[in-house]
């Protein structure tokens, strides 16, 4: 009374599944305009990617002359010093 579980060859259910989808944009847009876009995709994600490292060089310049700023100033480095002196005798 146990049923058999029967299986299609897979070269009928991959083209089962590739009659079922839809078409998507990349099937219908033209080879040539597809290929301009990733270009184009390309080159805004570079542009991006330079921006980004430019904002982080900034970043890293603007922390670095806040710390030498600050080493500088007399108070701010006897605020932030430890005050354990047992250790320099």
């Amino acid at each position: 009374m146990a049923k058999k579980n029967r299986q299609t060859p897979a070269s009928a259910r991959s083209a089962a599944l590739q009659e079922d989808k839809p078409a998507t944009l990349k099937d219908l847009l033209n080879p040539e305009l597809v290929s301009k876009l990733r270009a184009q995709a390309d080159a805004m994600r570079e542009v991006e990617a330079k921006q980004k490292e430019e904002a982080r060089k900034q970043a890293e310049e603007a922390r670095k002359k806040e710390q030498k700023r600050l080493d500088n100033n007399f108070e701010h480095l006897l605020e932030n010093s430890k005050m354990d002196w047992r250790k320099f005798k």
